[in-house]
């Protein structure tokens, strides 16, 4: 039986390989009907449904037969095995370059489509990016860490605890800045956490994400790692930051600050967008331009001053998004569940209905910290001005000027921290990390992210 059957082979498929004398890598020919089919097999993830093969065409596609489809396959050519299993990366150094870290959770820069499903399976390792992008060695003498390994919709905020203790730890080391391989379905939520939970920040802390899977033609998984890597490596910031293409084609990235950036489309490249602001700056074949001045620069901190992490964070506390007809049944479940805290994402410049303010009053008389933030997202929040807002602040609701992300994100945080009701209040309205601004940057929202076009 072939030592190296590919993962996922393991009824069908496994007769199958067996039969033909078939290793991943091999180079195949197979017939189906009247088409040929040449190419390289893939080895099939654990999550994948058995009774098919993959192959890697010439043209870069890949395609999944099912094995019970197929007339004949012929090994037209061996393969050594390749290691799939991460035993970490030892490259030569330079000590001319700087010095990276690539930390790995998951998601799909980290992962690929699975050709007989569509879906996108976890299959990368961070090593594999980095044999898969090797641009990366001009860059930097890179590092790769796994911390985790998991889709971002699994995140959590114990997550975003472990991945801060690592960055705190790195940025407490001799090295030029930390990227951070992330799913892009809650990115935001973790760059938001972690420009919170670290303190003291002595270099870049770059997230970064592809909307499409590494192994498409289509993917934006390349560009963005080296943009990321780059602006790790080099750039004059000491900040929490994400950096993802900022236009269709694979030209420049933006730089997002963590606190302002969120996803605004499903499936484009250029899907992550500053909200309220224009981005920090952008970065266009390895040249960094600012665009904002308020930014901590790396050059300008104390080096001699540690990066410290929080210890705790608070997980039970949820946001509710504010819409016709919710129930105030809603806010009682997640006071009766325990929960210390609640962000609302609420309707024009801060509301909820009035049939749900008793539940609100009950929350907040036993200690449940309730915070408003908006789902419009651009503007802030004016509960002075109508008497719905009024009467909510009168019950204690804090108003939040922030992506509602972020008010999630600050208060698992604050209340991780402090259990002093003024303290909380204050920390959530006090600017810690660029998550409250003075005032709407006209280039943003009128003029989208200060482009023209």
């Amino acid at each position: 039986m072939p030592s190296n059957l590919p993962k996922g082979y393991k009824h069908i498929s496994k007769k199958f390989f067996k039969e033909h004398d078939i290793e991943a890598w091999d180079k195949v020919e197979i017939k189906k009907g009247n088409s040929i089919f040449q190419g390289i097999i893939l080895p099939r993830n654990q999550f994948a449904e058995d009774g098919y093969i993959e192959i890697k065409l010439k043209n870069g596609y890949n395609i999944g037969i099912k094995v019970q489809d197929l007339d004949t396959v012929r090994v037209v050519g061996k393969n050594p095995p390749m290691k799939v299993e991460f035993k970490g990366v030892s490259v030569p150094k330079d000590r001319a370059k700087p010095n990276v870290t690539l930390l790995g959770t998951g998601g799909t820069i980290a992962s690929r489509l699975d050709y007989v499903t569509g879906g996108v399976i976890p299959a990368f390792q961070p090593h594999e990016l980095y044999a898969a992008v090797p641009e990366l060695a001009d860059i930097c003498n890179l590092d790769t860490k796994i911390v985790f390994k998991i889709f971002s919709e699994d995140m959590e905020p114990k997550n975003w605890l472990r991945l801060a203790k690592e960055v705190a730890s790195l940025s407490n080391k001799e090295i030029d800045g930390v990227v951070i391989g992330h799913g892009t379905d809650t990115i935001g939520y973790s760059t938001a956490a972690l420009s919170f939970l670290v303190k003291n920040l002595k270099i870049p802390v770059v997230f970064v994400g592809s909307q499409r899977s590494s192994d498409r033609p289509s993917s934006d998984a390349a560009m963005n790692l080296i943009h990321a890597t780059q602006l790790a490596a080099n750039g004059d910031i000491a900040e929490v930051v994400l950096c993802m293409l900022g236009s269709s084609s694979h030209t420049f990235g933006y730089i997002h600050r963590g606190t302002r950036v969120r996803k605004m489309h499903s499936s484009a490249r250029d899907a992550f967008k500053t909200i309220g602001d224009i981005p920090l700056g952008k970065i266009d074949h390895g040249e960094i331009t600012w665009f904002k001045n308020n930014l901590v620069r790396k050059s300008e901190v104390n080096s001699d001053v540690d990066t410290v992490c929080s210890t705790k964070i608070e997980s039970k506390c949820a946001l509710v998004h504010i819409y016709p007809g919710m129930s105030a049944e809603i806010i009682d479940f997640y006071i009766d569940k325990g929960y210390k805290g609640m962000v609302f994402a609420g309707t024009g410049l801060g509301h909820a209905p009035n049939h749900t303010f008793k539940a609100i009053d009950r929350a907040t008389s036993e200690d449940v910290t309730v915070v408003m933030a908006l789902q419009t997202l651009w503007g802030f929040t004016g509960m002075d001005v109508y008497s719905n807002g009024r009467k909510l602040k009168d019950l204690g609701v804090i108003p939040a000027d922030m992506i509602p992300e972020t008010a999630f994100a600050k208060l698992c945080w604050i209340l991780g921290e402090c259990e002093s009701k003024d303290e909380i209040r204050t920390l959530m309205i006090t600017n810690i990390a660029g998550e409250i601004l003075p005032r709407e940057e006209i280039r943003g929202y009128r003029i989208l992210q200060g482009r023209t076009e």
